[in-house]
């Protein structure tokens, strides 16, 4: 074919055919080479821009509009003495194009947070956060651990209504959980996918064991918090004659620490998974996770653009900044 005097190679030819409308010829090549991410699987990666040279520990993942913001316990305030709750960030992002993943991590100051942390810290340490929505009444919770009254660490929670924009709810309690709290120590706690069974960790019967307690999940979950303490009933295909503590429950997994003989030294991370009506027997996440010091409070997360899930879990292992420090791992 000749144009203004010139031939035009038949390749070209047809890429002017389709740009006139007829939609032939041209393919188009997609930069997209790599559509799905993998959280790095290989490493465990320190959080380096959200630790201190204090202990960071007994984290929770709190998403804010889009936004991978958490909770944690820090002593950074005191210098090493009281522990309070501290906020951060973990962004992630998968390049489509030649697969690279790239993180970022830091201390974050967002106001609701803020805002949420004021009410909720207490006069004494406050451990093991945990947060989520509740349907039935449309409040948000905080649930934790304090020792504020100096007789054990029991459990507490705040509610709110969602945030939306600018604005800032009003932050109601923190209140006793006393349908949870014993003259023990009571910390940690998780709730299943349906809301219908609450896991959490109590020394009550001289070790920390993990127990259950279920409810409705049409009842209002402040209501059933508050009622008169009931005894929770221990989950025993994963508890054993050691410490058993720091449940999180994901999907059909529950991840929790052990002291148990048999591990790599200290506390060591555990997972089981729920079939058949019950957990199954604990494994041992191994070598690549844990090490011969302590491994602690372990939460999962995901996100639909990844193939797998993550980990957030605490460690005192060496090369960190100091006592404990905040840890990221794909599974």
């Amino acid at each position: 074919m000749k144009i203004s005097g010139a031939i035009l190679p038949l390749a070209l030819f047809s890429c002017f055919i389709a740009a006139a409308g007829l939609m032939i010829g041209c393919k188009s090549h997609s930069p997209i080479k790599f559509p799905n991410g993998t959280f790095p699987k290989d490493t465990s990666a320190i959080l380096t821009d959200i630790n201190s040279i204090y202990d960071d520990f007994n984290s929770d993942l709190y998403e804010l509009n889009g936004n991978n913001l958490f909770i944690f316990s820090s002593n950074r305030a005191s210098a090493g003495g009281q522990f309070d709750f501290v906020q951060g960030y973990v962004a992630y992002k998968w390049d489509q194009t030649n697969g690279k993943y790239t993180q970022e991590s830091g201390v974050s100051d967002n106001a609701f947070i803020t805002k949420l942390l004021t009410a909720a810290n207490t006069s004494g340490n406050d451990y093991g956060p945990y947060s989520f929505y509740s349907p039935t009444d449309g409040y948000e919770y905080l649930l934790y651990a304090s020792d504020k009254e100096g007789s054990g660490l029991d459990f507490y929670y705040t509610k709110n209504r969602p945030a939306s924009g600018s604005s800032l709810p009003d932050i109601l309690g923190p209140f006793a959980a006393t349908r949870l709290n014993t003259s023990s120590d009571d910390a940690y706690i998780s709730l299943d996918t349906q809301q219908d069974s609450v896991y959490y960790s109590s020394a009550s019967g001289g070790n920390f064991d993990i127990y259950v307690q279920t409810r409705s999940v049409d009842s209002v979950l402040s209501t059933w918090l508050s009622k008169p303490y009931r005894n929770g009933v221990k989950v025993d295909s994963v508890c054993s004659t050691a410490n058993d503590k720091c449940p999180f429950v994901f999907k059909k997994m529950m991840v929790f620490a052990s002291d148990r003989a048999g591990g790599l030294g200290g506390f060591d991370l555990y997972y089981s998974v729920f079939k058949k009506g019950k957990w199954s027997s604990p494994v041992n996440f191994g070598p690549k996770i844990n090490t011969q010091y302590n491994e602690y409070r372990p939460v999962l997360g995901s996100n639909n653009a990844f193939t797998n899930n993550f980990m957030i879990f605490s460690s005192d292992r060496p090369g960190g900044k100091g006592g404990y420090d905040l840890y990221f791992k794909g599974l």
